[in-house]
């Protein structure tokens, strides 16, 4: 069983349950971190600094690692939920620097059970669960808004068809990350734009494919959301930095370049 190092003091307890129980699953999958890598498709050194605590695993990283484990992947992405909006929040002590934090090995704390402080959350969930199932329900209809996005990028035409559920006046695309390479290049399937300019404020596929594109590097932007928000611009800014690029939070030609490998 390896001997995980002491995770940073500055995370939020919602953050550190989650990374507690993503250990725990990493050692009894018995998997080196080359090994989860290529079970995952996530580099070892997006794996260490997940389970160091200095990035937000993303969504998809945690469901792998729950089935390689044999674990519920339902249940640990509710955590996940709750962590990443702790990690979002400005004010919840979870924006954790890229240096190593600690090298002294200590024991982990238990996960809280849900009778001792985690209960109140997950029932608090439950309730608004339930209340907009309700809602949905009370709604006569739902208008289903088919749009047809064609991306010019690279020289070829996609055509791409994107289902909005509009739901007592809310409108929320979903988007996906499904990442693979062709042609010695990434593409998580929203967009394969390679010159278009997308930057803070934008909205659709193609910021949905950065947000992807910057997962698969090991940088978190939040969520998948199609939004290039301060996180996501954040998220950039840091991956142009890793890449030795301008320093500008805007994707242009070179940044695809440097995302799609």
């Amino acid at each position: 069983m390896s001997r995980w190092k002491a995770l940073p003091a500055e995370l939020d307890p919602r953050v550190r349950q989650l990374l507690v129980r993503l250990r725990r699953l990493k050692d009894h999958s018995g998997l080196s971190m080359r090994q989860l890598a290529a079970r995952t498709g996530y580099s070892p050194k997006s794996w260490e600094r997940y389970l160091g605590g200095r990035s937000l695993p993303p969504r998809e990283a945690v469901e792998a690692l729950a089935r390689i484990g044999g674990d519920d992947p339902t249940r640990l992405l509710a955590l996940h939920e709750v962590a990443a909006e702790a990690w979002g929040n400005p004010r919840g002590g979870t924006d954790v620097p890229e240096k190593a934090v600690g090298e002294t090995a200590v024991p982990e704390p238990e996960i809280v059970p849900a009778g001792r402080g985690g209960g109140g959350i997950r029932s608090l969930r439950v309730a608004l669960l339930a209340g907009a199932v309700a809602l949905v329900l009370a709604v006569s209809s739902a208008v289903l808004v088919t749009m047809r996005l064609t991306d010019h990028g690279g020289g070829r035409a996609e055509q791409t068809t994107t289902t909005v559920t509009l739901t007592a006046g809310v409108s929320a695309p979903s988007y996906t990350c499904r990442v693979k390479q062709v042609d010695g290049r990434w593409y998580a399937g929203n967009s394969r734009t390679h010159n278009a300019t997308v930057g803070y404020g934008d909205s659709g596929p193609a910021v949905a494919e950065v947000q992807c594109l910057l997962r698969r590097a090991g940088i978190s932007p939040g969520g998948i959301d199609g939004m290039f928000g301060p996180l996501t611009q954040g998220a950039v800014k840091a991956f142009q930095r890793q890449a030795r690029l301008d320093v500008d939070g805007v994707v242009g030609p070179h940044t695809w370049k440097a995302l799609r490998g």
